[in-house]
């Protein structure tokens, strides 16, 4: 069962741990779990230049009281804000992140072997595992580790074939939807490749187009 996910995290240097701030996961089947960590410094937050442009504006959080150039004021949850639901503590977020990805068929069965997949993974597969502690203390059939997008992007030469950024990028659950289309994409992409038999093509847009012409066909 592939597992597309992503989250968003406060990164504060060697010296001390990568805080989740949300993590957004889309399983193949269409399964979809979106959470944002209750325990997350909110002002850590909206003082973090990258993260209070990028992330803070995809999250229930309300701010008041912050004159132009001063930082202080107000930060507290959005109660009324539409993913406010999603808002719970870290240890919740652990829980229902080890149930959605070790799926299993019912009580009897094993786990149904997770495979992860992540756009630039290596932050997140730390962020993944620091719910639980450390990687050691995985719990058991979680993977040890995350495929990655941009490598095998970058392993079939970068073909211009990835769909768009999502409208509220950094939005977690947004962001893990990407990384579905993206990792369909490179899929096709690859059993394209395998039935071209070798083509040449005079440009990198020309074999772009007859993939693009390949897929209309066979999805017709």
């Amino acid at each position: 069962m592939i597992v597309y996910y992503d989250t968003e995290f406060i990164e504060q240097g060697p010296s001390l741990p990568i805080e989740l701030i949300s993590i957004g996961m889309v399983r193949e089947d269409g399964a979809t779990l979106y959470l944002i960590n209750a325990d997350v410094s909110l002002s850590k937050l909206v003082r973090h230049p990258w993260l209070s442009m990028n992330v803070v504006p995809q999250l229930p959080i309300k701010m008041s009281g912050f004159a132009s150039g001063m930082l202080s004021g107000i930060i507290e949850w959005d109660t009324e804000h539409d993913d406010f639901h999603s808002v719970v503590a870290a240890d919740t977020i652990a829980h229902m992140v080890r149930e959605f990805v070790l799926l299993k068929h019912d009580e009897l069965d094993d786990p149904v072997k997770p495979e992860l997949w992540a756009y630039y993974g290596a932050y997140d597969h730390v962020v993944l595992s620091q719910l639980y502690g450390s990687m050691a203390d995985l719990p058991q059939g979680m993977p040890m580790y995350t495929n990655d997008i941009m490598q095998e992007w970058t392993r079939l030469d970068r073909p211009a074939i990835l769909p768009p950024q999502p409208e509220h990028q950094h939005r977690a659950i947004d962001d893990a939807y990407w990384c579905s289309q993206a990792h369909t994409e490179l899929r096709d992409w690859r059993t394209w490749l395998q039935q071209s038999d070798g083509t040449l093509y005079e440009d990198e847009m020309d074999e772009v187009e007859r993939y693009k012409a390949w897929k209309t066909e066979r999805d017709s």
